[in-house]
């Protein structure tokens, strides 16, 4: 069995203390980061290797973005792939080379899309637009088993959201977006893994406002995703959201995903 997560930190330094509480109490194999907010340099090893994730592939840059994938496992670096077309480290994929061996797993941090969703008016909406669809013509093209992971940006299913209708103009669930990632999930055949596990239409949001969290509103979004190539999707046994990180000591406005595999 092969456990794989995911999380976007937002900020790997600022909370590495969280990152081994997580990683000792729920003992990935495999952990994926999203907006690291470092460069590689920087990026805290000597944490890491002291909790036993000695195989590390880094892709950051200065205060923005970034992400890592930390492991117990064997793993190299297979790509970098600039979807964002500015040289935004917003991607890096790996092949597992222990248990798991031949797996790609691929960590992506698609952008936000700023406020208005419109591509005119707001030039990163037509950004993570354009994000997606080289993404989609890259899926169009894979031919080995592949587990996408990441913070995706996007709650797809009217469920993923705290009030579907209130939020249709809002960026992360338009229409649009949602079409868009439709076509990039069609484009490999990916199957959600989160809804695989968590039928729809059963509550699984993965990130929640600073601003509305502590109000006990329970106002989230499901924007964290994990998805697998047809041929792997058969091989995930168990898949959960850790929410109890949302209260940790200035936490992460995401939680983590674990996904277990039969692998």
């Amino acid at each position: 069995m092969v456990s794989i997560a995911t999380w976007n930190i937002n900020s790997v330094r600022l909370r590495a203390d969280q990152v081994v509480r997580f990683l000792a109490q729920e003992s990935p194999d495999v952990l994926c980061l999203q907006e690291i907010k470092c460069a590689e340099h920087l990026f805290p090893h000597d944490v890491f290797e002291a909790a036993g994730y000695t195989h590390r592939v880094v892709h950051g840059q200065k205060g923005y973005h970034g992400v890592a994938t930390v492991s117990r496992l064997p793993l190299r670096e297979v790509s970098r792939r600039d979807w964002q077309d500015n040289g935004e480290a917003r991607h890096v994929g790996v092949e597992l080379l222990g248990p798991g061996q031949g797996l790609i797993l691929e960590n992506v941090y698609i952008p936000a899309g700023g406020d208005i969703p419109d591509r005119e008016a707001n030039p990163k909406f037509g950004q993570k637009l354009d994000f997606l669809g080289r993404m989609t013509r890259w899926a169009e093209t894979i031919d080995r088993p592949t587990l996408i992971v990441g913070d995706f940006n996007i709650a797809p299913l009217d469920c993923d959201v705290y009030d579907h209708k209130a939020l249709l103009k809002v960026v992360s669930h338009t229409p649009l977006e949602v079409e868009t990632l439709q076509r990039f999930a069609d484009a490999h055949g990916w199957v959600d893994l989160g809804r695989k596990h968590i039928p729809a239409p059963e509550r699984n949001w993965t990130w929640w406002s600073y601003r509305t969290y502590w109000q006990e509103k329970d106002r989230g979004r499901r924007l964290d995703h994990m998805w697998a190539s047809p041929e792997l999707a058969p091989q995930s046994r168990a898949h959960r959201f850790v929410e109890e990180t949302r209260r940790w000591d200035q936490p992460s406005d995401h939680v983590p995903l674990v996904t277990e595999f039969d692998l």
